[in-house]
Formats: C-alpha cells, structure tokens, sequence
C-alpha cells in the first residue's frame, strides 16, 4: 500500500520517523515522507526514500496553519494514499483532517504528547483537547508511544482504542563502546577518571536547562556537556543569557558540543545522562542513554517515569527542582560503582522494552492490520 508519514519538521522526520519509513519500505510498501523543508531531509532522501516538503509551521497561527492545511489537502489529492499517518500535534491535527476532507482509505495517528498536558493557558489547553477530541473521532488507528497517553485518549473519550506502542532505538548503534569513548575523550581532551554528565536534546526552556546549569554550580566532582541545537521553529526564551552566566561559573566543567550526528559515541563516553525536562512524549535520548549503559537522572513526568526505574536505572526527580536534581548528580558522580549498576540494570531494561526493531514490529503489524480492516468494513459499505 501506499503510504504518507507526515510530520512538522526535518527534524522530525529524520530523527523520529526515518527507522519507520526503512521498515515499512523493506515490508514491501511505498512510502513517501511529509514535512517543512530543512537540511536534515537530505539524511532520509540519501537512503532513497521519496520526500515531498509542504509549509508547516510549529505556531497556532491561523493563516500559517490554512496554507499547511491547503498544502496538505493539494498533496494528498494529488498521492492519492491508502494510508495517511500522521504525527506531532499541530501537523497531526491538520494531516488527519485533510486526510478526512480527500477520503483516505485509513487515518492513522501517532501520539508523541498532548499539548493539553503541557504547561499554558486554560484556554490554550481545553482549545487543544477540544481539537484532539475532534480529531481523534476522525482516526481510525490511534497510537501513543507512552503507556500514560494511551490511558488519556481512552480515559477523555479521545479514541476508544488508542494503544501504546512505545518507542525504540537500535541496540546494535547504541551501546558501551570503549573505543569510542576513549577516542573522543582524547579528542576532547578528557582525562579517562574524570565524570562526565551529558544532556542531549533540543535547546529550549522546557528540556529544564535553567536548572540544570544551576545545579551544575553545586556538582564539582563532574563536567556537563550539552549536545544539541535550537531549532529555526522553536519558541520561547532563547536560553543564551542562561548559558553566558554558566560558561562564566563553570567554566571548562561546561562544553556546548552543538549539533552532533555521533549521538552514540557521545554517549559512551560519557558517566551519567540527564533530562531534567518539565514535559515529555517518550524520550528518544533516555532510551539512547539507558542503551549505551549510563545511569539517567531524569523527572518524574509522563513518559520518562515509564522508562526511569527509580533507584534501579537511575533517579527520578520533581520538575524544576534544582536543590532534587543537584542531589541527584552529585550522588552519582561520586560513587561509580552506584552508576555502573544502574547503567548495567537500564541497558537491560531498555533492550527488553525499548528495542528498535521490536517496537517497529508493533508498530507496522498494527498499521498493516488497521488498514486492511478498515478497507474490507469500506469495501463492504459499496
């Protein structure tokens, strides 16, 4: 069957949506990626998968949103799918109803977080459940990749059959490597002994940066690297006057590595992982993380409690609390041996629940199966 995996951004679709659009394709099907246009798009076409950029925009601005939606219902008229799955909030809503408006065979949705669960404005929420609620009652394969999520769509009547199917990483990428570690330490000039915390993610204000650079101040026993980049799209405060007045305390305990395509050597070489985030779907990083064998500290919100076993993979801590997360580091900064079983114990957790192909598996079977149901209840309608 045919197949439109639409997203937002090319960071999406590279980062997210990539290891689906491989295993669908190797299952026989033509699948075509959706998303705003972006360097990283070059990443997904060089395996040579097909993709088509329309004007997504990450903002609740109408006229942005119409031109997507327009751009949307232009391209799915013209592909004529058997299958749209769509993703994110904003291009989940539009891409669900434009696939409505054409009469696609099936409408599939993949949950990676509710904007009614993040923090804002009552008004800016119950818009946003009101819109999902819609939404989901256009849907006719609804997933989650958190467990939490799965319950919310079923519990607030969103999809009677919303189902969690998890989100995975490659265990044969994301591993202990030595090599690799003492590679990059020497070209970063880090002596073996020393602790190294590593964030990797997005850098927005929500990821809990603020509080992590304080607690750094408090956590001299190990060096904090950040790895990652701001997104053209995103919003909020940029965090550049947070990251001055860090690199002034800190000093060389604190390296910026930006933008990295290595993300699995990075992470063996470092001690300890951290996302101090104030919402989340299901983190990509901490199951990146749990599989190279690094203990996680992480919040204890939806989506990192499902992958966080408190005190056996790693320390859960509340939501912008710097005094919890500086505890949190320093306990394991100073006992190495605590961080070597709780890594141990994490990679064995995320291999047995967080695996790349088992989770692809899931996800395809239930895709497949949804869509050949769907079109026989169609064809049965005639």
């Amino acid at each position: 069957m045919k197949i439109l995996e639409i997203t937002n951004v090319d960071f999406s679709l590279r980062h997210f949506l990539l290891p689906l659009m491989r295993q669908l394709r190797t299952d026989g099907h033509e699948v075509v990626g959706v998303s705003a246009d972006g360097p990283l798009l070059h990443d997904v076409r060089a395996e040579g998968l097909r993709v088509v950029t329309v004007p997504m925009a990450r903002s609740f601005s109408p006229f942005a949103q119409l031109r997507a939606f327009t751009a949307l219902v232009r391209l799915i008229h013209r592909e004529k799918p058997d299958l749209v799955h769509a993703h994110m909030p904003i291009s989940g809503l539009l891409a669900r109803f434009a696939a409505r408006l054409c009469g696609v065979p099936c409408i599939a949705y993949t949950c990676h977080g509710f904007l009614f669960n993040q923090p804002g404005s009552v008004i800016r929420r119950t818009l946003a459940l009101v819109l999902e609620w819609l939404a989901g009652h256009v849907t006719d394969i609804y997933l989650t990749v958190s467990q939490e999520e799965a319950q919310d769509a079923r519990r607030l009547h969103i999809h009677p059959h919303a189902q969690a199917v998890g989100n995975g990483r490659d265990p044969a990428l994301f591993k202990p490597d030595q090599n690799a570690r003492t590679e990059l330490r020497h070209t970063l000039s880090v002596p073996e002994d020393r602790v190294v915390i590593v964030a990797v993610s997005r850098l927005v204000r929500h990821k809990g940066y603020p509080e992590l650079l304080e607690a750094m101040e408090q956590v001299p026993a190990a060096e904090l690297w950040i790895v990652g980049e701001r997104l053209a799209s995103d919003h909020g405060e940029t965090l550049e006057t947070h990251f001055r007045r860090a690199e002034a305390s800190l000093g060389s305990r604190l390296r910026m590595l930006g933008y990295r395509s290595d993300i699995p050597r990075v992470l063996a070489a470092a001690d300890i992982f951290t996302l101090p985030s104030h919402f989340e779907g299901l983190p990509m990083s901490i199951i990146e993380a749990m599989l190279t064998g690094l203990p996680v500290v992480a919040t204890d919100i939806r989506g990192s409690r499902e992958q966080v076993e408190e005190h056996q993979t790693g320390l859960l801590i509340p939501a912008g609390n710097v005094a919890a997360l500086t505890a949190a580091l320093n306990e394991l900064a100073v006992d190495r041996s605590l961080r070597i079983a709780m890594g141990t114990a994490g990679r064995e957790r995320a291999l047995l629940l967080f695996s790349e192909p088992v989770v692809l598996a899931r996800t395809v079977r239930l895709l497949e199966a949804g869509t050949e149901l769907r079109m026989r209840q169609k064809n049965c309608l005639r």
